[in-house]
């Protein structure tokens, strides 16, 4: 190199790097100077990169855009070109231009952990969580260096879950401390679905190492996933500090809120979102679901609209349009949602929710058999998918009306906490228990609040639900509870629930359904709660949950066989409530409560200790907030329409019929129904 060549150098290098210095300082001077450069030196890379940083630093996300869309032409196959062309993309809310750029940045360069990251929160936000869920596999394998972990991480990659999680606990025995190890197998965990263990993990993952932004994001997730809104709120706020407008973070944060109640600010959280990064399909149902709770039905439906424009094939958004309720399909959204089904490459859960949805369409346009064959198919594919086993929920009905026998209550008959604030619903989904929140909800008394996790929680204390424990089968660890135990679980259970609770009132509904399983439970431990049966016609409460697609949970719903056995447990074990607890619970028909609301609305007031307010017949006008699927059902007036629905489809119900065996006939009167309010079980002082 020549003297001249080399000064020239020399000057370049340090005109740069006088550039890098002035940037944290004043980005408006290191713009200048990079302009400055590239004026001598035309489309020098590191003064285009400078450039672009000082642009973005500016808030000047369009420019910097352009400046690196500069460099990647330039550059090509330079990954951190592409990589930072795609945040800032990002930045800016074009989704599918970022998800191009880093696409292109992990393909040349596939140990470039942040694009695998960065990547991963682009295809969560447009929807697409299975190349989501590969994007953060990769990240965490490219985020490793160790021979051992990188096996580990191959496996974690390929869905060898059992695989990683063994080279994974052989390495952490050898090296309890690292924490890319222990993040990988709380991974594994949750994917599992041991939340638990996955919590723990993640947290002595950040006992050692605080400042581990992902591992703080997975715990986030964890504990939202468990109904710790509160803790799952700190985490957020934590990284939210640092990275304030990262969507990932944000949209997380909007869902927690979403699950205590607090909507109005869930739904400003999406709306900003939005409004930063509009393509986003998944963001934009998220947000539908958000205005639908709190009775912005038509807003809810642009949304849902808006995310099929996005993405064509989301079943889910196809689906929450029907799940409204009140809601028709037009005959272009039929002949789209029949397009979408004959698509080969069409995701399972998608083709899932557009045949449920499909079904309810052509059941409003009154095709009945081929309303049935829609709702068929997408049962058959949902129940195929899930591990739902029948016997479990037969073993634990055995098990309870084994274990709670009146010499059981008698033996622990001060046992509990004294609060009575808290009135159970229980029953199937689909049983009314919505419109008896609601009116009850209307009490100056009471608030109405949703279908609280916590007593299945603390249920999951007392043996496992299913085979995959090795902990003795529910209920039979209760057996061994005593006095002190009963009463603090009650007072852990008021202080969980007080997230939920808004106002000041002296009363709250927990809506769980499944519930009706935990009344030994509920009464052990809260001995003054009420508790409600909401009961309707077993035909049309199973069939109406047959054809409802539940977000989570509720496996026997796919099936009409395990609907009918379902059913036939829950009045086996209710009966069984009515006789040790005498009074105890108080059932609602719904048949009657609608045929005649105001008779059967006072008693089921009398009952709950409450006078008579003539609002609570006003029900439809309560603006309250409502989460389950009968959200705009119970914001109109009582009506008989939909009692007998289910005769539209009785050709079809044979294998119901079967199951539900001598308890279709004797509905409602056996088994005998609970006392009226006259012998309410003796509240305790």
């Amino acid at each position: 190199m020549s003297a001249s060549s080399q000064q020239a150098s020399g000057s370049l290098s340090a005109a740069l790097a006088h550039a890098a210095r002035l940037l944290a300082r004043d980005p408006a001077l290191t713009e200048l100077q990079a302009r400055e450069i590239l004026k001598v030196v035309p489309n020098q890379p590191e003064a285009l990169r400078l450039l672009s940083t000082a642009l973005h630093a500016q808030g000047r996300a369009e420019d910097a855009a352009k400046t690196l869309g500069m460099l990647a032409q330039q550059q090509p196959r330079s990954a951190a070109a592409h990589f930072e062309l795609g945040l800032a993309l990002a930045d800016l809310g074009k989704s599918e231009e970022a998800t191009a750029a880093l696409g292109r940045a992990v393909h040349f360069d596939p140990r470039h952990p942040q694009a695998w990251r960065a990547l991963g929160d682009q295809l969560m936000l447009a929807g697409d969580t299975e190349r989501a869920q590969d994007a953060y596999a990769r990240h965490i394998k490219a985020s490793v260096n160790d021979p051992q972990l990188l096996e580990a991480a191959a496996a974690l990659c390929d869905g060898r879950l059992a695989i990683a999680e063994r080279f994974l606990r052989d390495f952490l025995k050898e090296h309890p401390t690292d924490v890319a190890a222990i993040r990988m197998l709380a991974e594994i965990g949750a994917r599992l679905g041991r939340t638990e263990d996955a919590e723990a993990l993640l947290a002595r993952c950040l006992e050692l190492a605080p400042g581990f932004t992902e591992a703080r994001h997975n715990y986030a997730l964890v504990l939202h996933r468990q109904n710790k809104a509160a803790e799952a709120l700190r985490e957020l706020d934590r990284l939210l500090k640092s990275d304030p407008r990262n969507p990932s973070y944000r949209a997380l944060k909007a869902a927690v809120l979403g699950r205590i109640g607090e909507y109005e600010q869930a739904i400003d959280i999406y709306a900003r979102l939005l409004r930063e990064h509009p393509a986003q399909p998944s963001a934009w149902m998220s947000y539908g679901h958000a205005l639908k709770t709190v009775g912005r039905a038509k807003d809810a439906i642009a949304a849902y609209r808006r995310s099929i424009e996005l993405m064509h094939g989301l079943g889910e958004a196809y689906w929450s349009l029907a799940n409204l309720k009140i809601f028709r399909f037009t005959a272009e959204d039929v002949e789209a949602m029949r397009a979408q089904l004959t698509r080969a490459n069409i995701s399972g859960e998608d083709r899932v929710h557009l045949h449920f949805a499909l079904g309810k369409a052509l059941e409003d346009s009154g095709h009945y058999a081929e309303s049935f064959e829609e709702y068929e198919r997408g049962n058959v594919l949902r129940r195929d998918a899930l591990r739902y086993d029948p016997e479990e929920i037969t073993g634990a009905v055995r098990r309870s009306i084994a274990l709670f026998t009146p010499e059981f209550f008698a033996a622990r008959a001060n046992y509990g906490a004294c609060a009575s604030d808290p009135i159970f619903i229980v029953g199937l989904t689909r049983s009314g228990s919505t419109l008896l929140e609601q009116i009850l909800a209307s009490h100056s008394a009471v608030e109405g609040t949703m279908e609280l996790p916590d007593i299945l929680s603390l249920a999951r204390r007392f043996g496992r639900k299913s085979k995959n424990s090795d902990a003795p089968p529910y209920p039979l660890g209760l057996e061994a509870i005593n006095e002190e135990e009963s009463r603090a679980l009650g007072e852990e259970y008021v202080a969980r629930t007080k997230i939920q609770r808004k106002t000041a009132r002296p009363y709250f509904i927990d809506k769980m359904p499944n519930n009706w399983v935990n009344i030994g439970l509920i009464h052990l431990i809260l001995p003054n709660a009420r508790i409600i049966d909401a009961r309707r016609h077993p035909l049309a409460c199973c069939f109406s949950n047959y054809k409802q697609l539940f977000a989570r949970g509720q496996g026997y719903s796919y099936s009409l066989a395990d609907c009918g056995r379902y059913y036939r447990e829950y009045v086996e074990l209710m009966a069984h409530w009515d006789e040790v607890l005498s009074g105890r619970v108080y059932r609602v028909i719904h048949e009657e409560l609608v045929r005649n609301p105001e008779a059967e609305v006072r008693k089921l007031l009398g009952y709950c200790g409450l006078t008579f307010e003539p609002q609570v017949l006003r029900f439809h006008e309560n603006q309250r907030a409502v989460r389950t699927a009968s959200s705009e059902q119970v914001r109109q007036p009582i009506s008989s329409e939909a009692l007998d629905r289910w005769k539209n489809f009785e050709p079809w119900l044979s294998p119901l019929k079967v199951a539900l065996g001598p308890v279709l006939a004797a509905y409602p009167e056996a088994p005998p129904r609970a006392v009226n309010c006259a012998g309410l079980w003796p509240i305790r002082a």
